[in-house]
């Protein structure tokens, strides 16, 4: 079996605790060691995002060497300061924490999306809202066609530099 990676999308309903169900599949990619403990935090483009502890771990190594650089400081408090560490309960439920949920504008259904290392949560309105954008080619920041031909052509770069020697030639 490869590697594990995050895929796919569900609807979920929050209740009026701020929870919602994660999806089994989604909760069997976050074991680890025996534990089902993660992290949620805020994500890019106006949604939450939940890690893998292992890769929180990582995140955390690299930014504890850059602490003291002043550009920095602001990023890092917004960034930390909004990580919560958690787990679900019996049944799979996660509780969103009220600042992050108020920090997005999330409320009713949200979507569940599985992205590479991560799980993407969105507001539904504005996941829909996106995903019609680019399909319907009107993404004025996104060209579909154009952000998957060179998403691709990253494989190709990356198969390329494998099949280079040591001594520079192709093997």
């Amino acid at each position: 079996m490869g590697k594990f990676f995050f895929s796919g999308s569900v609807t979920a309903k929050l209740d009026g605790k701020n929870r919602f169900v994660l999806p089994q599949s989604m909760r069997f990619g976050l074991v680890e060691n025996g534990a089902l403990e993660f992290t949620l935090a805020l994500g890019l483009g106006g949604c939450l995002a939940i890690y893998r502890r292992s890769d929180i771990e990582r995140i955390v190594a690299k930014f504890q060497a850059k602490q003291h650089i002043g550009k920095y400081q602001k990023f890092f408090t917004l960034f930390f300061s909004t990580l919560h560490q958690m787990t679900c309960d019996k049944v799979g439920r996660v509780t969103i924490p009220p600042i992050l949920k108020k920090a997005v504008n999330m409320h009713g259904e949200i979507v569940v999306a599985g992205v590479l290392n991560k799980i993407e949560l969105w507001p539904k309105d504005v996941y829909e809202m996106h995903l019609r954008a680019l399909l319907d080619g009107k993404d004025k920041d996104f060209d579909l066609a154009r952000m998957s031909e060179e998403a691709f052509a990253l494989l190709e770069e990356d198969l390329d530099e494998a099949c280079v020697c040591d001594d520079g030639g192709v093997p």
